[in-house]
């Protein structure tokens, strides 16, 4: 995909964009081959439409009106940071992540599987520092995981 800047807007918690998000979320999980299924999609929409959407601070990404990627933020943590597949390296990843940042000036936190070089990668270009490693006993994959955290 080419580097469009993205519209990055509130999301509301209607079908459209609930519906929107959980595309994204089940396309790029799919992508990570090394996640465990642990639920249908339709529990996995059910989830964000019902407990994601309601209980967090949730930014879309569109191009052409469509809903490429989103950044679920709780407090300090960034929860969720996820994008279409084509949609990667395209721009809206920092568009988002930007976007997070202006919305917790003071900092933020977030976990990642150990697996997923990519997102460490782009979360240490963006000025995040790996806090510490865990044994994944603590997520719901119970995969390894990083803390990583940035400070302004």
């Amino acid at each position: 995909m080419s580097r469009t800047v993205p519209l990055i807007r509130r999301a509301g918690t209607g079908d459209s964009d609930a519906g929107g998000v959980a595309e994204v979320f089940l396309a790029a999980r799919a992508g990570m081959t090394y996640l465990p299924r642990l639920h249908s999609d339709e529990e996995t929409r059910a989830w964000i439409a019902g407990v994601m959407l309601p209980s967090s601070q949730v930014w879309v990404a569109e191009l052409r009106g469509r809903i490429v990627g989103f950044a679920a933020l709780r407090g300090q943590w960034l929860d969720h940071l996820y994008l279409a597949p084509a949609a990667q390296s395209g721009g809206a990843g920092s568009a988002l992540l930007d976007h997070a940042k202006k919305a917790r000036p003071r900092g933020l936190d977030l976990h990642v599987f150990q697996r997923n070089t990519g997102a460490r990668r782009f979360y240490e270009r963006h000025g995040f520092t790996l806090v510490a490693e865990s044994d994944g006993s603590g997520n719901e994959e119970n995969l390894p995981d990083a803390h990583y955290r940035w400070r302004p």
